[in-house]
Order: C-alpha cells, then sequence, then structure tokens
C-alpha cells in the first residue's frame, strides 16, 4: 500500500514505470473534457438504476426536516 501511495503522490513515477513496458506516457485531459466523457454514463446509470427516484426523495425528506 506504501508503494501505490508512493506512486500517487509522483505521476512521473507513475510514467517511468509505464515506459519501462514500452507503454506510452499518460496524458493529462481538461477536467471539463472528462466531465464530457463521463458524464452521459453516469446519466444512463442513474436512470437504469432508479438513482434520479433516489435523489428526489431524499432531497423531500432533507427538505421537509429543514421546514419543522
Amino acid at each position: 500500500m506504501e508503494r501505490t501511495a508512493e506512486y500517487a503522490a509522483r505521476p512521473e513515477a507513475v510514467a517511468g514505470a509505464l515506459a519501462a513496458f514500452g507503454a506510452p506516457p499518460p496524458e493529462r485531459r481538461h477536467p471539463l473534457v472528462a466531465l464530457a466523457m463521463v458524464l452521459p454514463l453516469a446519466i444512463v446509470l442513474t436512470v437504469v438504476f432508479g438513482g434520479w427516484d433516489a435523489v428526489i426523495t431524499h432531497a423531500s425528506s432533507v427538505a421537509g426536516m429543514m421546514g419543522q
């Protein structure tokens, strides 16, 4: 576990390890690009598994408690 934390703290170490195996260095994405990639899947999973109903239920419960 220590080694994982060490690599997480040093991105250049990960790039060096990948280069040792012949992998190309990882590219950094702009946060908006990452959001655009993840958001459609998140929406589909929310609709398929009923997450939207859970969000509405919890929000109404919190609003009810705040109103009392």
